[in-house]
């Protein structure tokens, strides 16, 4: 290593490189006017080496060995290298390090080390998940961090949509999933990837999406499933900052990073908002069995929760758990949502697991968490959405209590009581009425509106919206866990025949009970979010897990059916409904739903007008939403009994010579007549209706 004096002056490497003390006013690497600063955090590191490549699969780089004060400050370790810039390949090592007393080792000597704050990370051609004890294996093996320069990159006239959530459907996607199937009619080099969403967008406009959620796209490891598997989701995060380099059509330098913001870019001028599905609650280094690649290299009990035994912490059902109420860790999250907000332009976050972020070092849950708050109330994040997944693997669950006000929430509530109660559950009609008035149980109403709640039926995790009506239970052998893996509890159903079935009768009672889902999902209170696919009845033949699944079974597969064709256009129209529709049109920002609700605008029917039924064994209800303010008044009826209702329609609020006209009937098996039909039927108040078995319909009078 080159001689330092006290002062730190800049002495030649056997390179030529110049290099200097450098700061750790920021971390990670970052370009200056003379060459690049490095710093990282590392406080039980003796001697830290960072480590510069010529390319990714260089076995042989140049080594700049720190281990004067003069190149740590405190926990930070620091160095300034003149002459180099965005392109310069790089990744540290440790050789000495104090010792602990824990048995698991707080840094990880010898292994090559991802950068925790890099931009970018290359793989070599020999990558290998586990690193070895040899030296040139390991650099040949490991994964490398990379500069890169966020300025160059031209933005344009880039305006965020931000819609407000009353008028926002969020529809939750695979970025490779949505195009890689051959039927996506894109050529092989853009199938999976940013370019082929970007092709696609078109699609999503047409169906009325106004935000997508993408499944992870943080840097994560394909690898971390089991043998002759792939992770296809993408839950395994290595790296906080950079995007995912296999939905990248360009592989080079800045290619995955600038195809990233092409897409958000070409989403917002579509006037769709962009989400992120992301993962802070735990790495893919795993537990103590685990591979090495950053975080266990460098600071162990810092960035993860471990006992005093030594044992990783496992609250999200994945080996470890993110020590997030530690500062650095605190600060790491904080930091990468702005680099995504700031950098990379995105609209909002969806939090995998939030609840951990508020777990204590030792794992106890903590009723005001620091990293929750902060989040909460970070001025950068100010106009993004933030989202909850309220609850972890370990068993706490969070749903309404997630710490903060601006925070929004995944109703796991929903999802289940509106499956069980389409399904026609003994005893769900109570909780199923709760969760179309945006779950006034879990959220005060009074105080926080109906948009605190994301409602969704479907997700990635689980059953699709058709396989919930295809199959009774889950089916999941070809991940090869022998059919353990995956929930139990799905609330499903296959009306007579488990999975696929070629009957007429069978599929249309079927279909008839996905639109009822869709439905209630479309029209309830609060802010929906649909599966992708779902809309064109997609299935995974059972799988409810399909995490490691990165083939056909995972993807859209665009050769539409005829039904598939018309359960898309049911959806659309609904859609519509809802966010262009006259029940949206003369809102403003506080929803008249939301008005209805918190004035009690509301009344309940039964088959007979004023008699609803709240028993356990009911299966039906009817209700009159009224709209003072507008003039507007609707009339949903579910039905969710096996056998037809005949019902009186009741008469709108203070005035009986109003008329009904029907909006959408579920029954109708053609969507032209089942969401707006033509030539519209008046009602009035008394007629009788017959409400076909297990169907919705909803009725809409407006004026005088």
């Amino acid at each position: 290593m080159p001689k330092q004096n006290a002062a730190g002056s800049a002495k030649q490497t056997k390179s030529s490189h110049i290099i200097s003390a450098g700061h750790c006013r920021a971390l990670g690497a970052t370009i200056e006017a003379d060459g690049v600063n490095f710093a990282v955090w590392c406080p039980q590191a003796l001697n830290i080496e960072l480590l510069l490549f010529k390319t990714v699969n260089d076995d042989a780089p140049e080594v700049i060995a720190l281990s004067s004060n003069v190149f740590k400050s405190n926990y930070f370790w620091h160095v300034k290298v003149r002459g180099i810039g965005a392109g310069q390949i790089y990744a540290y090592r440790i050789r000495r390090a104090q010792r602990t007393s824990s048995s698991i080792s707080n840094v990880m000597p010898g292994k090559v080390l991802l950068d925790p704050y890099g931009r970018r990370v290359l793989f070599p051609d020999e990558y290998q998940r586990f690193q070895g004890e040899d030296d040139a294996e390991n650099l040949r093996c490991s994964a490398k961090s990379a500069v890169v320069d966020m300025d160059a990159y031209d933005w344009g006239l880039d305006i965020h949509p931000r819609h407000p959530l009353n008028r926002t459907v969020i529809y939750e996607m695979h970025v490779k999933g949505f195009t890689a199937h051959p039927s996506s009619g894109l050529s092989s080099e853009v199938r999976g990837t940013y370019r082929g969403l970007i092709e696609k967008i078109p699609y999503l406009v047409s169906m009325g999406i106004t935000a997508v959620e993408l499944l992870p796209v943080y840097q994560f490891d394909e690898q971390d499933a089991l043998p002759g598997k792939k992770n296809y989701w993408g839950y395994s995060p290595m790296n906080f900052f950079a995007p995912h380099e296999a939905y990248a059509q360009d592989r080079s330098l800045m290619g995955p990073i600038n195809e990233f913001r092409d897409l958000v870019k070409a989403l917002h001028q579509a006037n769709i908002e962009v989400i992120l599905d992301v993962v802070y609650n735990h790495t893919s280094e795993g537990d103590s069995r685990g591979p090495v690649y950053c975080f266990k290299g460098l600071d162990t009990h810092g960035y993860y929760i471990v006992n005093d035994e030594g044992n990783f912490g496992n609250f999200s059902g994945c080996g470890n758990t993110l020590n997030a109420t530690n500062p650095v860790v605190r600060t790491m999250i904080l930091d990468s949502l702005v680099f995504w907000r700031e950098q990379m332009h995105v609209d909002g976050f969806r939090f995998d697991l939030a609840s951990i972020l508020s777990r204590d070092p030792s794992g106890m849950p903590l009723a005001a968490s620091p990293t929750l708050l902060d989040i909460d109330a970070n001025r950068h994040l100010a106009d993004a959405k933030i989202i909850a997944e309220p609850w972890d693997a370990g068993g706490l669950y969070q749903l309404g209590s997630i710490a903060g006000t601006k925070w929004r929430e995944w109703n796991g509530k929903f999802r289940d009581d509106v499956r069980s109660f389409i399904r026609g559950d003994n005893g769900a009609l109570k909780n199923f009425v709760l969760r179309i008035l945006g779950s006034p149980d879990v959220y005060n109403e009074h105080n926080v509106d109906p948009q605190k709640s994301i409602n969704f039926i479907t997700c990635h995790d689980g059953f699709t919206l058709w396989d919930l009506v295809c199959y009774t239970q889950k089916h999941n052998l070809d991940n090869g866990e022998d059919n353990r893996d995956g929930n139990d509890a799905n609330y499903s159903a296959n009306y007579g025949y488990e999975g696929e079935f070629p009957d007429d009768t069978l599929n249309q009672l079927r279909l008839r009970q996905v639109k009822n889902m869709m439905v209630t999902n479309l029209l309830s209170m609060g802010t929906p979010m649909i599966c992708m696919g779902d809309e064109v009845l997609r299935t995974q033949r059972g799988n409810n897990n399909a995490y490691c699944q990165d083939n056909e079974l995972s993807y859209l597969n665009w050769n539409f059916t005829p039904m598939q064709k018309d359960m898309l256009k049911f959806t659309q129209r609904l859609i519509k409904l809802r966010t262009h529709g006259k029940l949206q049109s003369k809102a403003n920002e506080a929803t008249v739903l939301n008005k209805a609700l918190r004035n009690s605008k509301l009344q309940w029917h039964g088959v007979k007008p004023f008699q609803p039924d709240w028993s356990d064994g009911s299966h039906s209800i009817g209700i009159l939403v009224y709209y003072g303010e507008f003039g507007l008044y609707a009339y949903v009826f579910f039905n969710a009994y096996w056998q037809d209702l005949t019902i009186e329609l009741p008469p709108p609020p203070n005035n009986v010579k109003r008329k009904w006209i029907k909006i959408v009937d579920t029954s109708e098996e053609k969507t032209s007549q089942s969401v707006l039909p033509r030539g519209q039927v008046c009602y009035h108040a008394g007629d009788k209706l017959v409400i076909e078995a297990r169907s919705v319909v909803m009725f809409m009078s407006i004026g005088t």
